[in-house]
């Protein structure tokens, strides 16, 4: 599988996800998407946004292919520079077995994204997304949600408000 990974990534812009969607229904293994993981470690921000876009949607099924890669993912979390990257990051993080001190960090990191107005409105809500999932499997940081989530809705953007209300009423 790795020989043909490059040929599904490459092409067109970062607007365009090429054949990640197919690529994403060929993945069926640990080994499979550790070689697609590698990609993570380009310097080539296209490959970078493609693999963790397939990544992700692989992950949703079989979230335990993130676990081996858990110490590079916590690392992303902290060093992404790319909107594209960030999105898909936290997408991702709230899929980790994480400890409490992870959970703290990944928290900050998180909640910085959140409240940065100069981040992308995708980056937001996802990492709001995130931090709500995580703060719902572990009840640590309810206050701190609930208060993350009033002074959002001050803002009045559309897309985090239309999240928000997902998030309110389930």
């Amino acid at each position: 599988m790795t020989l043909d990974l490059i040929k599904y990534l490459k092409g067109g812009d970062l607007r365009s996800n090429a054949k990640a969607k197919e690529l994403a229904t060929l993945i069926e293994t640990q080994y499979d998407f550790n070689a697609l993981f590698h990609f993570l470690h380009s310097k080539d921000r296209l490959l970078i946004m493609r693999a963790a876009d397939v990544l992700e949607k692989i992950s949703r099924g079989h979230p335990n292919y993130l676990w081996p890669h858990q110490r590079d993912i916590l690392h992303f979390l902290k060093t992404a520079k790319h909107k594209e990257f960030k999105w898909h990051l936290a997408q991702m993080v709230g899929r980790l077995p994480l400890t409490p001190i992870q959970r703290l960090e990944v928290s900050d990191v998180l909640t910085s994204w959140v409240t940065d107005s100069s981040e992308s409105k995708i980056v937001r809500v996802n990492a709001l997304q995130a931090l709500y999932d995580i703060n719902k499997q572990y009840h640590e940081r309810e206050g701190e949600i609930q208060e993350l989530i009033r002074n959002l809705k001050k803002e009045k953007i559309p897309s985090l408000i239309s999240r928000i209300r997902k998030l309110t009423s389930s």
